[in-house]
């Protein structure tokens, strides 16, 4: 194995937790910013507004997106056992 294939399997790796961890990261902002502009507007400044909603809103992604991380692993997994298996003498 070269220095090219441990740079493209480096670079795959960093996109595949970019594709897993990417959708909950984004549902966990837009609640957030929901929730903050909610609390400006009505100036209720309660602690368990900011992360009861999100809790449940990250454990609901997780439970759709899970089928899709799985997907994106596999696929990594696939593509760099296919490297191996290739550069093998």
């Amino acid at each position: 194995m070269s220095e090219g294939d441990t740079y493209d399997i480096l670079s795959m790796t960093f996109l595949t937790v970019l594709y897993g961890s990417g959708p909950i990261m984004i549902l966990a902002l837009v609640v957030g910013l929901a929730i903050a502009f909610f609390q400006a507007l009505t100036q209720v400044q309660e602690m368990t507004l900011t992360f009861v909603p999100k809790i449940v809103v990250i454990m609901l992604g997780l439970v759709v997106l899970t089928p899709l991380m799985y997907l994106v692993l596999k696929r990594l997994s696939d593509q760099v056992f296919d490297m191996l298996i290739v550069g093998a003498p």
